[in-house]
């Protein structure tokens, strides 16, 4: 079969860091070829140096047959390369339509912006492929995983033949992932070759022609997916270098006092009707309290109002027995408070920031790392830096002093974890925790996740992974348009009816 894309010996350094290390590449016409790597193995560099981003520093591309020089993104779509990024580059401003179209703007006769004919096509392109979105929403108003839908029309609108998928449903609920994967069927159909960059192994078992991996860049073997020696277990050995258990274990929970109290909370979403009605909720010390829901029923404005992001229009937050409804965020963080969100990038980092920044942005004041004149103390900074890279396993070229927009998204997630564990709060609230995150680092986190709650902290987590809510959960409370439908024993209840109360159907 007909080479779509040849990589030969590619390689990309960094400050500190080989990225890519004489990394071969090879993806036939009309497959789809996944790309499986821990996080920070350089799978996203490569894709990058694929779509122009980034230009290798050695090496050689073949496109079709044909020697080529990718030095842009321009380059990369004039080859009709497309690209959907794991970080979105969305213009949060901006409507989905006008997203979409950007750079390729249709005019009028008489060269005026014609929106109205972007619209229909976009509409057109969103219900042929079942990505049910509002062309005339903007961006900030609607959620993430719609925002991954434009993402992925934007390629669509630009007729690419070959299709990189960063990460592609790491935000998706499990309906829109079986969604996402008949799209690449039929993308598939239609002679479409796909490359599709994934922690999720199942994914790749049900959709995948044949998968290459990569660990601490390089290549370490490319399979064939039809193998049936070729299971779960061996994809995830040959991508971390081990043995790895999918089994989260854990004690029964012993729950104990109440720690977050919800009491008939309302919270306006953003077209001014309430996102979150009337919703009572208790969270107990020493239990994982899961929240179930399809995305847009009021998840993420439920955690924004606890966190102190949104408003609350009428009901009360206790934590500990405090009405913090009305308090700061500084104030909520000191009551004992912590936040891995759902959008790291908005509101879990400071990219511009280095490493050893952003782990100390809610502990600067504390003794350990200022003096009584007020002025930083950079040793103990430093080294708190070194051990929480090192515990956590956060893949970075410069340490503590690696600026973290340069770090890969799996990374920056582990640094955001490192940073909320290490302060070990009354209240711990996850959204999405291991998103983007190889098995091996999901491995890790559940089971830190897991020994907070043991230490008598509450948790209150927030997943579109039904697996990962049903594994980790003492009690799941389903939201269907922003009410709880119903609250469950984790350890007696199953997918289908989770999903059935996700859908509006009462648990009694």
């Amino acid at each position: 079969m007909a080479k779509a894309i040849e990589m030969l010996d590619i390689t990309k350094v960094f400050p500190g860091v080989i990225a890519n290390d004489r990394v071969c590449f090879e993806v036939e016409e009309g497959e789809i070829h996944a790309l499986l790597g821990e996080n920070g193995a350089g799978k996203s560099t490569l894709m990058s140096i694929l779509f122009g981003l980034y230009e290798a520093d050695a090496g050689v591309i073949r496109i079709r047959g044909h020697e080529a020089r990718i030095r842009s993104p321009n380059d990369a779509s004039a080859l009709r390369i497309g690209m959907v990024h794991q970080h979105f580059k969305l213009v949060h401003n901006f409507t989905v339509t006008e997203n979409i179209v950007l750079g390729l703007e249709p005019r009028d006769k008489w060269g005026k912006l014609d929106l109205k004919s972007a619209y229909q096509r976009v509409t057109s392109l969103s219900e042929r492929y079942g990505l049910a979105v509002d062309p005339k929403a903007r961006i900030e108003n609607i959620s993430v995983g719609m925002q991954q839908r434009v993402e992925i029309l934007k390629i669509l609108y630009r007729n690419a033949d070959i299709l990189i998928f960063d990460e592609p449903s790491a935000v998706l609920t499990p309906q829109e992932i079986d969604e996402l994967l008949t799209i690449f069927h039929r993308l598939k159909s239609e002679g479409k070759t796909i490359i599709f960059i994934t922690h999720k192994l199942r994914e790749i078992k049900a959709i995948a022609d044949r998968c290459t991996i990569l660990r601490r860049g390089k290549h370490i073997a490319t399979v064939k997916m039809s193998d049936t020696e070729i299971s779960e277990d061996v994809l995830a050995e040959l991508m971390v270098g081990r043995a790895v258990s999918f089994r989260i274990g854990k004690k029964p929970a012993i729950p104990r006092g109440v720690v977050l109290r919800i009491e008939n909370l309302t919270v306006m979403g953003a077209r001014g009707v309430p996102a979150v009605r009337e919703l009572s909720l208790d969270v107990l010390a020493g239990e994982i309290m899961g929240i179930a829901g399809v995305d847009g029923n009021g998840q993420t404005e439920l955690v924004a109002a606890i966190a102190g992001l949104e408003p609350v229009k009428s009901g009360r937050i206790l934590l500990n027995g405090k009405d913090i409804s009305h308090e700061s965020i500084r104030k909520r963080i000191r009551e004992g408070m912590g936040l891995v969100p759902e959008d790291r990038h908005k509101y879990g980092l400071v990219l511009d920031f280095r490493v050893d920044e952003n782990l100390i942005l809610k502990t600067f004041r504390e003794k350990r790392f200022t003096n009584r004149f007020g002025f930083l103390r950079f040793p103990s900074i430093y080294k708190h830096a070194a051990d929480r890279i090192a515990e956590f396993d956060i893949r970075v070229g410069n340490g503590g002093a690696t600026l973290t927009r340069s770090m890969s998204g799996g990374n920056q997630q582990k640094l955001i974890i490192a940073r909320e564990l290490d302060l070990s709060p009354r209240l711990l609230i996850v959204v999405q925790p291991t998103r983007g995150l190889d098995v091996g680092a999901i491995e890790y986190i559940h089971q830190r996740i897991i020994a907070e709650r043991d230490k008598g902290r509450a948790v209150l987590l927030v997943s579109f992974e039904l697996d990962e809510l049903l594994s980790l959960s003492d009690r799941i409370a389903a939201l269907s348009k922003g009410a709880i439908v119903g609250v469950v024993n984790a350890a007696k209840t199953d997918e289908r009816r989770i999903g059935a109360m996700m859908g509006g159907i009462s648990s009694a």
